[in-house]
């Protein structure tokens, strides 16, 4: 992600950072559904317009980094170690995820947020899968494969698909590890 290089560059950041950083505080004290724009906008000491402005929803809030989210998903393909297969490095970067969101003090408080909130889960949901065509174009430069190719889709896809196995699931590693050992050897029942 690059770092903004003008004033009002770093100041709109600043404001985007400083409405996320409120709404995600004020989500994790009070709960989602109790938390309006308004109040947000007034613990960042903004307008709502100006809110709006950096988020076009209030799920939007608590999701600010889907930028940087697609780099480090591609970023995992890409410069992958040599040696460590496309798979593998999908694995490793999905199960790191879920770490990540299962550690305490990390991101569980955040997950526990997101799947106790529908509008959060489904919202995660879309936001997740909106990688697929970023992943899809990774995997097939990183194989010599046409951009569209369906494989390649196809990977990126079920790939993505398992973060939401995952959370759905009382043992989110076990999950991420049986799903990618399918796309890895296959369906063996």
């Amino acid at each position: 992600m690059t770092t903004p290089t003008s004033r009002r560059e770093r100041k709109k950041a600043a404001t985007h950072q400083a409405l996320a950083d409120a709404a995600l505080r004020l989500f994790l004290e009070r709960g989602y559904d109790n938390v309006g724009v308004r109040e947000i906008a007034e613990a960042a000491d903004v307008s709502t317009t100006t809110l709006q402005k950096h988020f076009p929803s209030k799920e939007s809030l608590v999701f600010d980094r889907d930028a940087a989210i697609e780099e480090t998903l591609v970023a995992a393909v890409r410069e992958r170690a040599p040696g460590t297969s496309v798979l593998a490095a999908l694995r490793d970067h999905t199960l790191a995820r879920v770490e990540r969101g299962t550690a305490e003090g990390g991101g569980a408080e955040f997950m526990t947020l997101v799947r106790g909130t529908p509008a959060l889960t489904e919202y995660w949901h879309r936001m997740w899968m909106r990688h697929e065509n970023a992943l899809t174009r990774a995997l097939a430069a990183e194989t010599g494969a046409p951009e569209a190719d369906p494989a390649c889709a196809a990977l990126a896809h079920f790939a993505l698909e398992t973060s939401a196995l995952a959370m759905r699931s009382e043992d989110p590693v076990r999950a991420v590890e049986a799903a990618f050992a399918i796309l890895e050897h296959g369906w063996r029942p």
